[in-house]
């Protein structure tokens, strides 16, 4: 009621307006934070792909065409990179998670001095692909750390060609020394990562009823670290399909893979059509080991709801 005795209503709309707002801006802050990110990879990832592709199909003077990827077929090395490809797929991931399992595993344990291997295991972290490359060229080249080595213990007397182009067998197990080397730092963090976020009691639960630590491991540790391996494994199928700089300093042109001869198309034949055939081809393959680890590494979204 106001001085001159006539009712005034009660602004009820306003408050409810402003808090009408609010929850709308609540429901949009994921996007927003999300939406650097987004940004970001559609303008230096998903926008340079499709370029990839356009110029893939398009012959020099930018005429649709197949071509590139018949002659992508009959290349001379082509069947021998994809081979060497997935042969160091193969032998790289399973040896490097199995390691890389071990090891985070150890460093969660109350070992003494696993601060000091942790120091030492992160230690390659900080060194790039060409740089690793270059470390273990020194070491399995002719007159190399190895071949000395082996020379001063009086084991050999001349010196190994480890790195031989004829010595197939040399040259992959170099590759797959150096690049597992460079590499099992961060699929040891990402392990590590996903054994901290695993409740304690669910373990102490199991060793009360009289679960050994083997079997702890295979039947709580293992299980609930699926999501955790389903990530690392695509970070490291992806990046190891396109394996570049470690094979370049090791073996130059003796063992080639797909991101070299994408490399020897793009910047030694000048055929950029071929390196975009190559690249459209890597990504496809990529495609593929990340949705068969979404398919067969999925887990329920129950299973971590407490």
């Amino acid at each position: 009621m106001s001085e001159l005795g006539v009712a005034v209503a009660p602004r009820v709309g306003q408050p409810a307006l402003r808090g009408g707002w609010r929850r709308r801006l609540r429901g949009l802050t994921p996007y927003l934070l999300v939406a650097p990110a987004v940004l970001f990879l559609a303008y230096f990832l998903f926008w340079p792909a499709l370029g990839a592709f356009g110029v893939a199909f398009q012959t020099a003077s930018g005429s649709w065409t197949l071509a590139n990827f018949q002659a992508l077929v009959h290349d001379t090395d082509f069947g021998l990179s994809v081979r060497n490809t997935f042969v160091l797929l193969a032998i790289i991931i399973p040896v490097e998670f199995a390691v890389a399992l071990a090891m985070a595993v150890l460093a969660q344990s109350r070992l003494r001095g696993r601060g000091f291997f942790l120091y030492v295991w992160s230690f390659p972290l900080a060194i790039s692909d060409l740089a690793a490359g270059l470390v273990w060229l020194s070491i399995f080249t002719s007159h190399g750390y190895l071949n000395s080595a082996l020379q001063d213990a009086h084991l050999i007397q001349h010196p190994i060609g480890f790195l031989d182009y004829n010595n197939v067998g040399g040259l992959i197990l170099a590759v797959v020394l150096a690049e597992t080397w460079r590499s099992i730092s961060l699929v040891m963090v990402v392990i590590m990562s996903g054994i901290q976020s695993i409740p304690a009691e669910l373990g102490e639960a199991a060793a009360i009823m009289g679960a050994g630590a083997w079997r702890r491991f295979t039947k709580v540790t293992l299980p609930l670290l699926k999501p955790t391996l389903q990530v690392g494994l695509m970070l490291r199928t992806t990046t190891a399909f396109q394996v570049f700089a470690v094979v370049l300093a090791l073996t130059g042109s003796g063992l080639p893979v797909l991101a070299t001869k994408t490399a020897s198309w793009a910047y030694g034949a000048r055929n950029y059509q071929m390196a975009a055939a190559y690249a459209v081809l890597l990504l496809v393959l990529s495609s593929i080991a990340t949705m068969a680890y979404l398919t067969v590494l999925r887990t329920p979204k129950g299973v971590f709801q407490r």
